[in-house]
């Protein structure tokens, strides 16, 4: 296998994880628990927003992974799903690294293979390659991460709530 090979395994992998993760969040296909369930994941997690937070992180799945998939428009959709994937980071922060127990690793490895791409580039079997895009600057894959960390830290600091703190009982 060749570099463009690989490349275009690992867009299809990671972006089509993404997308997918996306049409879960938003309808009953691929095991979803339909817009409801993705509502009340987003709630359940500390969101405000309702319907409209779930409609806007499953669109954002489904365009950034679509996007990486593709090899289109490659910092862009890295910056985006480095944003979403920056939002289920923060989310399971409290629950240390590991997967099995709910940690982050799972956002943070496809956070890095979306820096990672950013970095590399599609590769020549790519949407950007066939459209004969010009190969990204050099400093568009750690301006993809900065957005997309930036981005993310700012949705999460727009739209989450803390807990509110228990108050004491009055007494009588």
């Amino acid at each position: 296998m060749d570099t463009d090979t690989g490349l275009l395994l690992l867009r299809l992998l990671v972006g089509l994880l993404i997308a997918a993760h996306g049409v879960q969040k938003v309808s009953f296909l691929l095991g979803g628990s339909g817009l409801a369930g993705g509502t009340e994941e987003f709630r359940h997690d500390g969101f405000r927003g309702g319907t409209l937070t779930a409609l806007t992180a499953g669109a954002g799945q489904i365009g950034s992974g679509l996007l990486l998939a593709a090899g289109a428009l490659t910092p862009l959709a890295a910056a985006g799903a480095i944003g979403v994937m920056t939002v289920a980071l923060t989310v399971k922060w409290p629950n240390g690294l590991w997967v099995q127990h709910d940690g982050y690793e799972y956002p943070l490895v496809l956070i890095g293979t979306a820096t990672t791409l950013a970095l590399t580039g599609p590769g020549r079997l790519s949407t950007d390659h066939a459209l004969n895009l010009p190969h990204w600057p050099a400093w568009s894959a750690p301006a993809a991460l900065a957005l997309g960390v930036a981005g993310g830290l700012a949705v999460r600091a727009l739209l989450h709530h803390p807990p509110s703190p228990q108050t004491p009982p009055r007494s009588p």
